[in-house]
């Protein structure tokens, strides 16, 4: 057939990698500490175990948390410790920073358990846009994971790729 289409990418040796295809399902949620300040300016260590004593933690079930504090206080760092010690048993992953913070935390858990050899003497793609909010720098930490076992790897799409490392 003279007129039949054919998809060249996928004919070729070309390796599509997506970031959104890694992304875990799970809720992203913060726990800001401002709450918990007495009148909105010093945390005071009995009202706050008080607090953490009567409060239903299960409510951060399978859920990402960050713990942040939203207002120019001084907070003293047990106070993060002790939250997210409660929140712990019942979170998927618990980290003291906000919500780009906690994506990267997330991702870095999940680039480590990521099977790099499928990319072994390969040429990669890396795609860039995608559905979820991946912050840069997961994709900095993908890439140079990738170095290690790809033999090129680039930025984009296959129509209009940028060329980023090379195999010498």
């Amino acid at each position: 057939m003279e007129n039949e289409i054919t998809n060249r990418v996928e004919n070729s040796s070309l390796m599509q990698v997506s970031l959104d295809d890694y992304y875990p399902t799970g809720e992203r949620v913060l726990y800001d500490l401002a709450a918990n300040l007495h009148e909105g300016l010093v945390l005071v260590e009995k009202e706050l175990r008080a607090f953490v004593a009567a409060n239903d933690w299960s409510v951060y079930q399978d859920k990402y948390v960050g713990i942040v504090c939203s207002v120019d206080a001084i907070v003293p760092q047990w106070a993060f410790m002790l939250i997210a010690s409660k929140i712990e048993p019942f979170a998927k992953k618990v980290i003291m920073g906000d919500k780009i913070e906690l994506e990267k935390a997330v991702f870095n858990d999940i680039l480590l358990k990521v099977d790099y050899a499928q990319f072994q003497d390969k040429n990669v793609i890396v795609k860039g846009c995608g559905k979820h909010p991946i912050p840069e720098s997961v994709f900095v930490d993908f890439s140079v994971k990738l170095q290690s076992y790809a033999k090129n790897i680039m930025f984009g799409e296959a129509c209009s790729s940028v060329p980023l490392f090379k195999k010498k």
